[in-house]
């Protein structure tokens, strides 16, 4: 799966506040073994909302955690959004959901807070450990919570645990070369698609220096491409240590 997370908030891009759900997200997926494909924070624009949505959903195996835009304030757009690009339609009135808004708001659940039930089609209400006011999802794929850490992070380490907690196991290698990544080019242009390249040029003492890493689901593929890299720096009398 290629995993998507969506951080919705002005206030995030202006610097009201402070992005906390990159980290988490990324730190753990990597516990099971995945990694973010992509991560984008965006203004809680309809027209920016739906484009970003969109492209996503054009990807086959997508997961998205959006975070953000579900309560009841004019600015809080990720329902409706998400009802017209994800079913093709407006929201409507989950009962369970009202059910839950009147009785924890009572008569100042009217008019406005009533309509966070207004929610794509078919969707699954995602349990809120705070206050009880629902995360919704869509088709076990797309998963859309609020903005609050305390609220949504409880929730993406219980989707992750209940459905993509079965991941296949990758091997890493990793080494820093005193030299510039340009020395070892040639080398990378005959990895596999298989193996996966990470090269970071980094500056020791003003002096170029390269972390290569490889990393892989085959151990022994993995391992036959870091010694091909490892024998070009012994022929080019180049220091290197594995870390």
């Amino acid at each position: 799966m290629n995993f998507y997370a969506v951080i919705i908030g002005t206030e995030i891009l202006n610097g009201r506040r402070i992005d906390k759900h990159f980290e988490f997200v990324r730190d753990e997926l990597a516990k099971y073994g995945h990694e973010l494909f992509a991560s984008f924070v965006i203004k809680d624009d309809t027209e920016l909302m739906k484009r970003t949505y969109k492209m996503i959903l054009e990807d086959k195996n997508s997961v998205i955690f959006s975070f953000g835009g579900i309560g009841s304030t004019p600015d809080d757009l990720t329902r409706t959004v998400a009802s017209e690009v994800f079913r093709d339609s407006k929201p409507v009135t989950h009962k369970k959901f009202l059910q839950d808004i009147i009785e924890k708001f009572g008569n100042e659940a009217y008019p406005h807070r009533i309509h966070m039930a207004d929610i794509p089609p078919n969707a699954e209400l995602l349990p809120n450990p705070i206050n009880n006011m629902s995360g919704f999802s869509l088709d076990h794929r797309f998963f859309f919570m609020p903005g609050f850490p305390s609220m949504s992070h409880p929730m993406v380490r219980q989707i992750i645990k209940e459905y993509f907690s079965q991941a296949k196991k990758k091997y890493r290698y990793t080494l820093l070369a005193k030299t510039s990544e340009n020395t070892l080019i040639d080398s990378m242009k005959k990895l596999p698609q298989s193996v996966e390249l990470s090269s970071l040029p980094i500056f020791i003492d003003n002096k170029p220096n390269v972390e290569l890493s490889l990393i892989g689901e085959n151990k022994e593929e993995v391992k036959k491409y870091f010694t091909m890299f490892k024998k070009e720096l012994i022929n080019k009398n180049i220091p290197f240590s594995l870390t």
